[in-house]
């Protein structure tokens, strides 16, 4: 197996464009531009992969055919309304077949880059559409990259998937197209359903029949910052993956749990956020001999916060973190500030922020977080034969 890393790259990304809308290719555009200019692009051993479009075998794997037809349809009628197409959220445009299918092809050739042994880690920012449902668009989501890229890791033998979503919003695409399947086991943190789309994602959604425990959930109250979060992280994700003994780690990185993200309330600092693309490494490192497929995902702070954490991930990805005390270097800025004038441009990859935290235990007066942790571990620790009040597991 390489040492290397793959970067799936190509600027026909950015046509995924949803126009004026939240979900913004500018963020990506920035996050790319930004580690360029940090030379994590360029790192020996690093290897930029041109995508192609996820081919309709591919996508049907996820999604049901007659969805598709609607996508390709819906591109030619801009008053097209159905399958979840034509809404607010997710609001018909030029090429909307295509630009997703690309993502998911992106999606799926830093999955197959990883099993085949081509490389130990891969990295696809503009991935990690994790709302698309089999047959509607969902959350700003027509295809769901994630599962189409995971169901092609099982079709080539994998039978053990290990899926992180650490987006603000639930992973509720991604579990849902799993549930039933014990190859896959889904976890994700994320703000709790009772205050924030999609409203799912309840500690007690633990796995279909057959599959009892691989789905694992961690909702968070609203407020819940850097130490609450990594908290909730220690205590849940390394036993349930432990347990579960993955062949290969994919995770959905979302940025959009940051303070400043508008469409939500956790307020991870950017600091938390790379804390928490380290523990994921360090969990790939340790139950998938390295083995990491990394997404983007949500993140509509488009320039104060989303190009800093995807570039402290692609540094993760590739090998040596960003100190978060470097300045953002000055072309960078230029760019950003021509690109949205409006916004606020950072001056350096830190919030100085300090993402340290004290470790869960079962006594003593629980908060908001340490209830919600006690909640997902009874629900499905005990799924996994480990002991929900033993801090140990």
């Amino acid at each position: 197996m390489s040492d290397g890393t793959v970067v799936v790259w190509d600027e026909r990304l950015l046509a995924y464009d949803l126009g004026e809308h939240p979900l913004d290719p500018v963020r990506v555009e920035l996050t790319m531009a930004l580690a360029r200019e940090f030379g994590v692009l360029d790192r020996p051993g690093v290897r930029l992969v041109t995508p192609e479009p996820a081919d309709d075998a591919a996508l049907t794997r996820v999604h049901e055919a007659d969805y598709l037809t609607a996508v390709r349809a819906a591109a030619h009628d801009p008053f097209f309304v159905g399958h979840g197409l034509g809404t607010a959220d997710n609001p018909v445009f030029a090429g909307m077949h295509e630009s997703s299918a690309l993502i998911a092809g992106a999606s799926i050739a830093a999955a197959e880059a990883v099993w085949r042994g081509e490389a130990r880690r891969a990295v696809n920012v503009s991935g990690g559409l994790h709302h698309a449902m089999p047959d509607r668009a969902s959350g700003f989501c027509v295809y769901n990259d994630p599962a189409v890229a995971i169901a092609r890791l099982l079709d080539a033998g994998a039978e053990r998937i290990a899926y992180v979503d650490v987006d603000v919003h639930h992973g509720d695409g991604v579990q849902h197209i799993f549930y039933d399947d014990p190859r896959v086991l889904t976890v994700s943190l994320h703000e709790t359903p009772l205050a924030l789309f999609p409203g799912t994602g309840f500690p007690d959604e633990t796995g279909g029949p057959g599959a009892e425990g691989s789905a694992v959930n961690l909702p968070l109250p609203p407020g819940t910052g850097d130490a609450g979060w990594h908290r909730g992280f220690a205590a849940v994700v390394p036993s349930v993956l432990r347990a579960f003994r993955p062949q290969l780690l994919v995770t959905q990185c979302g940025a959009d749990a940051h303070r400043l993200d508008p469409l939500a309330d956790l307020r991870l600092s950017v600091d938390g956020q790379r804390a928490a693309y380290l523990a994921l490494r360090d969990l790939a490192e340790e139950l998938c001999d390295g083995r990491w497929v990394a997404l983007g995902g949500g993140g509509y702070a488009l320039v104060e916060v989303v190009p800093r954490a995807w570039t402290h991930l692609l540094a993760v990805v590739t090998g040596e973190p960003v100190e978060p005390a470097r300045l953002t270097p000055p072309a960078w800025r230029d760019l950003a500030r021509h690109r949205r004038p409006e916004r606020e441009t950072p001056l350096r990859m830190t919030d100085d922020a300090d993402p340290a935290y004290e470790p869960w235990q079962p006594g003593g007066e629980p908060d908001a977080v340490d209830r919600a942790i006690l909640a997902t571990r009874k629900a499905v620790f005990p799924l996994h034969g480990l002991d929900p009040y033993d801090p140990r597991d």
